[in-house]
């Protein structure tokens, strides 16, 4: 007797749901706030969806004479210049390659990566590339069923291969740099931004550490300060280093040019920024941040070289297996 377990249709769904196949059709392929679905249906239905491996492409996928053409990018935020390179970047190179690249922007929220991953597959992508995801695994749970291979950029995954900076040598180095820039004077660092709970962050502290260690000096605790991305963050987290009357922090290594607006934000208004002992190095780049002046330091993600292995791991196919890529950023 055949023991395969019987795939979940979209009226199995429906009965769960105690809805109609259309609605549930909606709901997957995202159209259901013009259907005037409740919200609360929507999310039951996605839950009910994910729960049982189910996703639009699946059936759809049945019918597919042809590949569409068609790759996907979920990026978090458009609202630094690494970011905005990788989007076009991807976008010149897929089509390139022969693909029609569409890009959207998740905003660091997982049910929006979710959402969209639904839409894409429903789109019938072939290739879904996971940029700076909060939880690749789990978008790849949701396209596996459907045929469709996963990447991860930026931020690494388990379940499929990465491409990502070599965050630990580029912060490692970022930091001799600065503490070189800082010799003759007391230092008295702080690391600022990011997620401690993220891949890169924890590579480029691990970085920063070993970097004070190769000269002799111990990083304590509340020299990190890793407060998130958000600029106004940033900001709070210097204000409160500065005004605590202790020893006034003179070198900074900062996780990104969001951050480092917050940093200078908070320098300026406290009258510190024009202070020839404060030295900061950015693990990010931006040209126009660089021109502030000579005591700012950055670290450029080689967005190309980022993309060319992507690309190079799409052209093999998923042959190589599941791993993980280090490109070298440049100081």
């Amino acid at each position: 007797m055949d023991q395969t377990p019987k795939k979940t249709t979209i009226y199995d769904l429906a009965e769960l749901a105690g809805t109609s196949a259309g609605t549930v059709s909606a709901v997957l392929n995202g159209n259901w706030r013009k259907r005037r679905i409740s919200e609360k249906l929507a999310d039951k239905v996605r839950l009910l969806a994910d729960e049982h491996g189910y996703s639009l492409n699946m059936q759809a996928s049945t019918l597919r004479k042809e590949k569409s053409g068609i790759i996907g990018m979920v990026v978090p935020m458009y609202d630094n210049r690494y970011f905005s390179s990788i989007a076009q970047t991807f976008e010149r190179m897929a089509r390139d390659a022969g693909y029609f690249p569409i890009v959207t922007c998740t905003q660091r929220d997982p049910d929006l990566e979710l959402a969209a991953a639904r839409t894409m597959l429903a789109y019938q992508v072939e290739y879904l590339i996971c940029t700076g995801a909060t939880d690749p695994d789990r978008i790849h749970d949701l396209c596996a069923p459907a045929g469709v291979p996963t990447l991860n950029l930026d931020l690494p995954g388990e379940k499929a291969s990465s491409v990502i900076s070599d965050n630990y040598a580029g912060a490692f180095q970022l930091t001799q740099k600065i503490l070189a820039a800082s010799a003759g004077t007391s230092r008295n660092s702080l690391f600022v931004g990011g997620r401690d709970t993220d891949h890169n962050t924890k590579e480029r502290i691990r970085g920063f550490e070993d970097a004070h260690a190769e000269i002799g000096i111990e990083v304590a605790d509340h020299q990190i300060l890793a407060c998130g991305y958000a600029a106004e963050k940033a900001a709070s987290a210097i204000d409160a280093a500065l005004q605590n009357g202790g020893v006034q922090p003179n070198l900074m290594f900062v996780n990104s040019t969001i951050s480092l607006e917050g940093v200078v934000t908070s320098l300026r208004q406290n009258g510190r920024f024009d202070h020839d002992e404060i030295v900061i190095g950015c693990f990010d780049w931006d040209p126009f941040a660089a021109m502030l002046n000579d005591r700012i330091f950055m670290v450029r993600q080689d967005v190309d070289g980022m993309m060319g292995a992507l690309f190079r791991l799409i052209e093999e196919g998923g042959k190589s297996g599941c791993q993980t890529i280090e490109i070298a950023p440049i100081l």
